[in-house]
């Protein structure tokens, strides 16, 4: 049985967890630094601030299965909200039991209640499983597009720069 749920502050330890699982099948799992406070601080915060993200578990016969953590974005060109989804993961196991697809179909449901203008996220050019998976959705692979990030020492040198005015 599979069922979908929002997160709470009492998953912060499980949502790392995944993180930490979702880059080891990324061929990365140095990178996460994020902590449970990290995940507290910013998913969950006190005194009815807005949360920077959200979260959904999915849970098969009752134990944790996968998660997706999404946020909102805005479109210029479209003058609307979008969902980002940042993380979509299901553990190795319980893959093609349709996790990802219920956890894909709750962000959409979530995205057309909010009224955005769709989903976005990316994908690794290796991963085809995955973008195999998100094409037999519909969605668009948007090969056009590069992301681009900057951080670290790079980003803080460009915020310290002489502003002109």
């Amino acid at each position: 049985m599979l069922t979908i749920r929002t997160a709470t502050a009492k998953d912060a330890a499980l949502i790392v967890e995944f993180i930490r699982s979702l880059a080891e099948y990324e061929r990365a799992p140095e990178q996460p630094i994020v902590s449970e406070q990290d995940i507290l601080r910013d998913g969950f915060p006190p005194h009815g601030a807005t949360p920077r993200f959200w979260v959904l578990v999915a849970e098969w016969e009752g134990k944790p299965a996968g998660f997706a953590l999404y946020f909102f974005n805005y479109s210029t060109w479209l003058g609307r909200w979008g969902l980002y989804l940042e993380d979509l993961f299901v553990k190795p196991e319980l893959r093609g039991k349709g996790v990802g697809k219920a956890l894909l179909r709750e962000l959409a449901h979530i995205a057309v209640k909010k009224q955005c203008y769709g989903m976005k996220w990316v994908v690794l050019d290796w991963n085809q499983p995955a973008i195999d998976f998100y094409g037999s959705l519909g969605a668009e692979i948007q090969r056009e597009w590069q992301t681009v990030r900057i951080m670290g020492d790079p980003m803080k040198r460009l915020a310290t720069e002489e502003r002109r005015t």
